[in-house]
């Protein structure tokens, strides 16, 4: 979210959304949904345009939003969209997605590590990425979100929050750049 004001707007939806998902034992089906529906409008930006377009009608947009998701989530989630719609914020269905599950990770004491490597890394290196954050956390789990840098040369970024563990080449490169100077 870009700023917050954007949060201020956000949160309430998705704090409201974790409660209903609480009170009827849903947290996990909802994450389900809003991982998909967040899949859904990064694959498609005519989907997204369509949503946050203000001058088509919300009766369209609830049945474009019937016929991709209703097979899909859960009545509640659904039930949800159409209120998005109603109230003007189908537009904030994205960072909706996002926030409710940092608030799903939180109450179930989940870390998101953001791990960039300069290649795609392995199931065991993935592996042991979480056992480090585990080890430096003390989280129950760890979602790992990861994505490719050439420029690293070589080596992992891992961010943990505000914490960074920069173990690639380049950042060894800068340290002894650093040291060199000194």
């Amino acid at each position: 979210m870009a700023n917050s004001l954007m949060s201020q707007v956000v949160s309430p939806y998705a704090e409201a959304l974790m409660s209903t998902a609480k009170a009827n034992d849903l947290t996990d089906r909802i994450a389900e949904d809003m991982s998909f529906l967040d899949d859904a409008l990064e694959a498609s930006d005519d989907l997204s345009s369509f949503l946050a377009n203000p001058i088509l009608p919300d009766d369209a947009k609830k049945e474009v939003l019937r016929q991709v998701a209703s097979e899909q989530v859960h009545p509640y989630t659904l039930n949800f969209l159409m209120l998005l719609v109603d109230r003007k914020r189908i537009l904030l269905l994205g960072d909706v997605c996002k926030r409710y599950k940092e608030l799903l990770r939180k109450l179930n004491q989940i870390v998101l590590a953001e791990v960039v490597s300069a290649v795609s890394i392995s199931d065991e290196q993935k592996d042991a990425v979480r056992q480090k954050v585990i080890d430096i956390t003390g989280a129950r789990a760890v979602d790992l979100e990861t994505s490719i840098d050439p420029d690293l040369i070589g080596g992992v970024v891992i961010k943990v929050g505000s914490q960074v563990l920069d173990a690639s080449l380049r950042g060894q490169l800068r340290r002894i750049g650093l040291s060199l100077k000194s």
